[in-house]
C-alpha cells in the first residue's frame, strides 16, 4: 500500500507543452521527468560527456520529505545514458528549476531531444539524525570489514 503525499509543481515557460510528470503503471515508485530543450533543439551527448539538462519544473515538497532523481533503466540498457549523481537528491526547501545531470557511457553520441523522458523522480520521507560523539562503537560480527568482507 502507497501513501499520497501533495506536492506543489510549478511549470516554467520553456516546459510549457510538455505533459506533467506521471507515474507510468499504478505501482510505478518514480514519476518520469522530461527533457524541456527548447523546440527544434536536442542536447547531444558524445560517450563519455555529460550535461545539465533542464526538466522546466520545480516543486514544493512537504516538509519531512525529498525527491530523489534517478536513472531511467531503458536509457541505461539500451544506451549507456544514466543520471551522474545517482541518485540526486532535492531537498523540501529547495524551490529552483529540477535539472538533471545525464552522462553517456555509451559507445556513440545520444540525442536529448524536447520531451524524451530522461528521469524518474521518486517522493520519499526522510529521518534526519542526531548525531552522538562516543569514545568508542558497539562491537558486531562484522567489525570494521567492507568492501567484499561478507562473499564476492
Amino acid at each position: 500500500m502507497s501513501t499520497k503525499v501533495t506536492v506543489e509543481l510549478q511549470r516554467m515557460a520553456h516546459a510549457e507543452g510538455l505533459p506533467l510528470p506521471a507515474y507510468q503503471t499504478t505501482e510505478a515508485a518514480g514519476l518520469d521527468l522530461m527533457a524541456a530543450v527548447p523546440d527544434g533543439e536536442s542536447v547531444t551527448l558524445a560517450p563519455g560527456q555529460y550535461a545539465l539538462v533542464p526538466t522546466g519544473l520545480a516543486i514544493a515538497l512537504p516538509p519531512g520529505h525529498e525527491a530523489q532523481v534517478r536513472p531511467r533503466s531503458g536509457l541505461a540498457a539500451k544506451h549507456g545514458v544514466t543520471v551522474l549523481n545517482s541518485p540526486g537528491t532535492i531537498d523540501a526547501d529547495y524551490r529552483g528549476e529540477i535539472k538533471v545531470i545525464l552522462i553517456n557511457h555509451g559507445a556513440v553520441p545520444f540525442v536529448v531531444k524536447r520531451g524524451e523522458r530522461i528521469a524518474q523522480m521518486v517522493i520519499a520521507p526522510v529521518v534526519q539524525a542526531a548525531l552522538v560523539p562516543v569514545v568508542e562503537l558497539s562491537a558486531t560480527d562484522r567489525g570494521a570489514g567492507g568492501f567484499g568482507s561478507t562473499g564476492r
